[in-house]
C-alpha cells in the first residue's frame, strides 16, 4: 500500500478532474446540472476507487475495486464521447481527454495485472 501522492494512477486522475472541471462549468447551464453533473459525480467516483483499491491489502477485493474503475471509465468516456456530439466540448478538448483516459487506462491495466499475479 503506497502513499496516495506516491501513487501515479491518482496523480493522473487527479490532474484529469482538474481539467473536466472547469470545462463542466462552461456547459449550457441546462446541461450543467444535467450531463455536467453525471460526469462530476463519475470523475468523484472514481477518484474514491482509486482510494479504495490502494488502501485494500486482499487482493481479491481490490481486483474487484479495480474492475470498477475500468466500468467507471468506460461511462466517463460515453458521457465525454456525447458532450462531444452535442457540441459543448470541442475537438481539441475531446482529444486532451482521450489521450488522459489511455494513460489512466494503461496504468489501470497495470495495476490489475501486477494484482492478478500477486
Amino acid at each position: 500500500m503506497s502513499s496516495m501522492k506516491d501513487l501515479i494512477i491518482y496523480q493522473k486522475f487527479y490532474d484529469l478532474i482538474l481539467y473536466a472541471f472547469p470545462i463542466i462549468n462552461k456547459f449550457p447551464k441546462n446541461q450543467r446540472f444535467v450531463l455536467g453533473q453525471q460526469i462530476q459525480n463519475c470523475l468523484l467516483d472514481i477518484a474514491k476507487l482509486i482510494i479504495q483499491a490502494n488502501e485494500y491489502g486482499k487482493n481479491q477485493y481490490r481486483l474487484n475495486t479495480l474492475y470498477q474503475i475500468d466500468i467507471e471509465l468506460e461511462k466517463l468516456k460515453l458521457f465525454i464521447r456525447l458532450c462531444v456530439d452535442l457540441q459543448f466540448i470541442n475537438f481539441h478538448r475531446y482529444s486532451v481527454f482521450c489521450s488522459k483516459f489511455s494513460e489512466i487506462g494503461k496504468l489501470l491495466g497495470g495495476w490489475i495485472k501486477v494484482t492478478k499475479g500477486a
